[in-house]
């Protein structure tokens, strides 16, 4: 039986909603016209977080009564030149004459409340008038930020381990301090050394200073760290501490038991030493990727002590045996072997003082972070005072990354599982976002992309950090649970 009823076919009208809208790409090609008709945009809509965390914190009032100029500028007071060039660098500008390119930016001038930035000269001028103790008052500042955020982060972390290195500068100017020293990639060339210690947990810079291209002194390594003792914050009851063989001397392991502090310390190549490991009773590794293992105790010349040393050793390869010898990074070699050896007051097996102490590479990728991505390798003047103060105001906006990765963190109190988002990443995900600033009676306020991906993020990370209040003395934690 056929159905001879007429079917209606036509088209049926969309639903009236959103998923009815078919959207269709923007379609661009060489052709688009363009213009410049828009008013208040803005690639740094990431700034909001970074001003909220910072006026929350009274960063401001810190900088005021810390930081002591003896020029009065007019252009901007010293807090703003001070914040002006933390956020140049941040954003990814380590040269003040590069400076310009964002000199009207709408979201960093309203910040700095300024219809523009000064030029280049101000800047200049202001930098050369600080005095050199200017790096001990902005290292101040990051001490007392740091248990600022600690505190309203919810960070309780009661031990923590502390990185300490060393690296190179390579100079190409006339540079004051610069010295022919080690440098390996550019040998014969003058260099900085700083020197710089990190807390492994939050990758926190917590001390360091610039220093000239010569070896630091066992005087120079025992002063910074005392120094680093001081700057950890208050709640940490236990510090361990990691160094490579730079730091192998007498006054390292003192300053470290000063911290009460346990160490691990690559040791250096001397004569009395390669004939302690020739003496000493070796046995297999099957827990390390050496061949043999031992242990001695050992007390070098102008040691109060001895200590114990706990070393690997490498058999080499026939290529390795024809090749000169050479004294390598954590490695030295004998005509036979190579060994890694290193003086610790670890009770713990070998294979767990080795695996420590190959934890530290960290330090070395927070380094290269802060060469190439904070600015910290940029030296722009002839005065070593002035770079100086560079160099402390670059790793204070390194920190500042630090610090926002802290409010952003998933709910975990586990430190170990806390990742690092490296400042470079942190710029694509969280700075580099397009926003316009609107004005309505007498309001302001940043509208942001509906396709940012990271809106959820944003959004939690705007949260927490406006929940920061004073309390007492200290600040109130705005997330939960605490980071132990």
């Amino acid at each position: 039986m056929v159905n001879e009823q007429q079917q209606d076919s036509g088209r049926r009208p969309a639903n009236q909603g959103v998923r009815g809208v078919i959207p269709e790409p923007n379609k661009i090609n060489a052709s688009t016209p363009y213009d410049f008709s828009g008013k208040n945009l803005t690639p740094y809509g990431g700034l909001l977080p970074v001003i909220t965390m910072l006026e929350k914190l009274g960063f401001q009032s810190l900088v005021e009564q810390t930081v002591t100029s003896k020029r009065s500028p007019r252009a901007m007071d010293l807090y703003r030149f001070v914040l002006g060039i933390v956020l140049g660098l941040y954003i990814g500008f380590p040269r003040l004459n590069q400076l310009r390119f964002i000199a009207r930016d709408p979201i960093l001038t309203g910040i700095l409340k300024v219809a523009k930035l000064p030029v280049q000269s101000t800047f200049w001028r202001f930098v050369n008038a600080l005095h050199r103790n200017v790096a001990r008052q902005m290292l101040t500042i990051m001490r007392t930020m740091r248990e600022r955020v600690w505190e309203a982060a919810n960070v309780k972390l009661e031990v923590v381990t502390i990185d300490t290195d060393t690296t190179v500068h390579t100079l190409y100017g006339q540079q004051m301090g610069g010295r022919k020293s080690y440098n390996p990639k550019n040998k014969g060339k003058k260099s900085y050394q700083p020197m710089l210690t990190f807390i492994a947990e939050t990758r926190e810079y917590v001390w360091g200073e610039l220093r000239n291209g010569d070896r630091p002194t066992g005087k120079q390594i025992g002063d910074h760290l005392r120094n680093v003792g001081a700057a950890v914050p208050p709640g940490v009851k236990q510090i361990y501490g990691r160094a490579d063989s730079g730091f192998y001397c007498r006054e390292a392991v003192e300053g470290y038991e000063q911290l009460n502090a346990r160490f691990v310390v690559c040791a250096r190549k001397t004569a009395r030493l390669v004939e302690q490991l020739r003496q000493a009773e070796w046995r297999p590794s099957p827990k390390t990727d050496a061949g043999w293992e031992c242990e001695f105790r050992y007390q070098p010349d102008g040691w109060s002590k001895p200590y114990r040393f706990v070393a690997l050793r490498y058999e080499k390869t026939r290529e390795e045996q024809e090749e000169e010898e050479t004294e390598q990074y954590q490695l030295f070699a004998t005509s036979q072997y190579k060994y890694r050896v290193f003086v610790t007051d670890f009770v713990e097996p070998i294979d767990f003082v080795v695996w420590f102490y190959g934890q530290r590479g960290g330090a070395e990728n927070l380094i290269k972070e802060a060469n190439n991505d904070a600015g910290l390798a940029a030296h722009p003047s002839g005065r070593f005072d002035v770079n100086s103060n560079h160099f402390q105001l670059a790793m204070l906006a390194y920190n500042l990354n630090c610090w926002l990765m802290l409010f952003n963190r998933e709910p975990q109190a586990d430190a170990t599982a806390l990742r690092h988002t490296t400042l470079a990443t942190s710029r694509l995900r969280f700075l580099f976002v397009a926003a316009k600033i609107w004005r309505h009676a007498g309001r302001t306020g940043v509208s942001y992309s509906d396709h940012y991906d990271e809106k959820g993020v944003f959004e939690r990370l705007m949260d927490r950090l406006r929940r920061i209040v004073p309390r007492g003395q200290g600040y109130a934690p705005a997330m939960l649970p605490a980071l132990r």
